[in-house]
């Protein structure tokens, strides 16, 4: 019988590992730029929230038949919470026969607040925005909760799901907000707005930078 000779594992020699550390440090340089391109990117996830309240309004008005409104709370500047971050849907009451009730509205959920830092941006968000003009009214809306009562911004859908507003666009900055102003960009994040158009038939479309959706190179408020 042949006794076979056992062999020392094989360790990695320098070049492999000096190989290995070459990759995980492109890998990790790699990461940091990719966070810090993300920087101040709250508007992202705050229009991914918009886009899903767009969505939640407009199945609720075919699935009602009846209108339903997204809504932005403008009501109060002093409101440091609500003011500009708090995102309402609301539709028609229905009468027991199934008949919406003209302007008696029904808040379907808790609200949606955007992101800390993110607000809506009335200046920069409009009713035509192939145009670039039209500013988007404002409603006093009366709601079934006296908690949701006030000044709004609304983009509507109709009992077919088809937009009212079509071709406004919803608009997001990111900034600070002194009590009882208006919100303000800060130099760490000039020109971080996100948004999209609303179209017709309810869908989005996402604006690929600052100057699809008209934002001036320098901006002081939104």
């Amino acid at each position: 019988m042949h006794q076979k000779t056992a062999r020392p594992a094989r360790g990695f020699s320098l070049i492999e590992l000096l190989v290995v550390i070459l990759i995980i440090s492109v890998l990790l340089t790699m990461g940091a730029v990719g966070l810090k391109s993300m920087g101040g990117k709250g508007t992202t996830t705050g229009i991914a929230t918009a886009e899903a309240v767009f969505d939640e309004a407009r199945a609720i008005a075919v699935g009602k038949g009846t209108r339903s409104r997204v809504l932005v709370d403008v009501n109060n500047p002093r409101d440091a919470d609500n003011y500009k971050r708090r995102m309402v849907v609301v539709y028609e009451e229905l009468n027991p026969q199934g008949e919406p009730q003209k302007d008696k509205w029904v808040v379907s959920s808790r609200a949606i607040m955007l992101p800390e830092g993110v607000y809506f941006s009335e200046t920069y968000s409009k009713k035509n925005h192939k145009s670039g003009d039209g500013n988007l009214d404002t409603e006093n809306i009366d709601t079934d909760k006296q908690a949701f009562n006030g000044n709004y911004i609304a983009y509507e859908f109709n009992s077919e799901g088809i937009c009212q507003t079509a071709g406004a666009s919803f608009i997001l900055g990111t900034g600070t907000r002194p009590l009882g102003e208006q919100p303000h960009v800060t130099g760490s994040a000039k020109r971080d707005f996100s948004g999209f158009v609303v179209w017709r038939n309810g869908r989005t479309s996402l604006f690929r930078g600052p100057e699809e959706m008209n934002i001036p190179t320098t901006v002081t408020t939104f």
